[in-house]
């Protein structure tokens, strides 16, 4: 999901600043744990079927937030 853009030189509304507000502060923390996943170089090693893969993924996002929440 993609926010609002301003387009021919006019200024954003403030109602669709919101809504930028509210869809970047979703899309972050998943940003995130995709960075961290790239970091530790795990996804670029998965040879699996994509349910397995999803569910492993879904687990290294948990124990990231466990690791970050400590």
């Amino acid at each position: 999901m993609t926010g609002f853009q301003a387009s021919g030189g006019k200024r954003l509304s403030s109602p669709k600043k919101v809504v930028n507000r509210l869809i970047s502060s979703l899309r972050a923390p998943v940003e995130h744990d995709f960075a961290s996943l790239k970091t530790f170089g795990i996804l670029a090693k998965v040879r699996l079927h994509p349910r397995h893969a999803t569910e492993l993924v879904r687990t290294l996002v948990v124990l990231t937030h466990h690791q970050v929440a400590r």
